[in-house]
């Protein structure tokens, strides 16, 4: 069974720095984009970064300059770096991953998300 397994996040002050992980696991035959989502209470999810299988990232204007989203292709993981956080970045993160799995077409796959908290 395919899934993606996260970890990482929590509470952090203000100003504080998360670094957010995701792994693959499961019978994979290829990885394509990777990336992170979030969604807030009472708001829709929202992309926050992206991240091709050749390296090619995308951020959300909200984010760009403060996380870094990368990845290790050998190990299937996915991996966001957050800096400088702010109270507007509090909601819960979801790892996504368009992958191919053994008896199944390309799809994406979801992560059960992790919270993130950011208050003083």
């Amino acid at each position: 069974q395919v899934q993606l397994v996260e970890s990482g996040g929590g509470l952090v002050q203000p100003g504080g720095s998360l670094r957010l992980s995701c792994a693959a696991s499961g019978v994979i035959f290829s990885v394509d984009t990777m990336g992170w989502y979030r969604q807030a209470p009472g708001k829709q999810r929202e992309l926050v970064a992206l991240i091709t299988s050749g390296g090619i990232t995308n951020y959300a204007d909200s984010v760009k300059g403060r996380f870094t989203i990368s990845r290790d292709n050998a190990k299937k993981t996915v991996t966001l770096q957050m800096n400088n956080l702010k109270p507007e970045d509090m909601a819960v993160y979801y790892c996504n991953a368009r992958m191919l799995s053994f008896g199944s077409k390309w799809r994406d796959y979801w992560g059960q998300g992790t919270q993130v908290t950011v208050s003083s």
